[in-house]
């Protein structure tokens, strides 16, 4: 049965990821609660998972012609930048400190899309 949920998580994860709602934060939870990966593990597959689907969004944007390319260089750039100092940083850190900070960071978006959701 875990090979039939992978395959459904997975096409899950990649719908979601295509549409840009993402779909990574759902593969980390069932990474980590259902295949009970570490929780390194888990964001290093949930890393070279999106590498591959965001590539897919990315040219079905650039099709639709949704990219401006100056603003896409300087955002891939500081990302790049801000994961690899990420990366390090999660080395450095207890992983029960990592699963704070996760979980502290699912519920404030939690809170800012109803806050937001309100306003609309």
């Amino acid at each position: 049965m875990s090979g039939v949920w992978a395959v459904v998580v997975g096409a899950a994860t990649g719908i979601l990821s295509g549409m840009g709602i993402g779909g990574g934060t759902l593969l980390m939870l069932w990474l980590l609660f259902a295949a009970k990966a570490d929780q390194l593990a888990a964001q290093g597959l949930n890393l070279v998972y999106f590498l591959p689907t965001a590539a897919a969004g990315l040219v079905s944007h650039i099709r639709a012609r949704r990219i401006r390319l100056r603003v896409f260089l300087l955002c891939a750039g500081f990302g790049l930048a801000a994961a690899f100092a990420g990366s390090r940083l999660a080395l450095a850190i207890e992983t029960a400190w990592l699963r704070k900070i996760f979980g502290g960071l699912l519920i404030g978006s939690g809170v800012a899309q109803f806050v937001r959701a309100k306003k609309d």
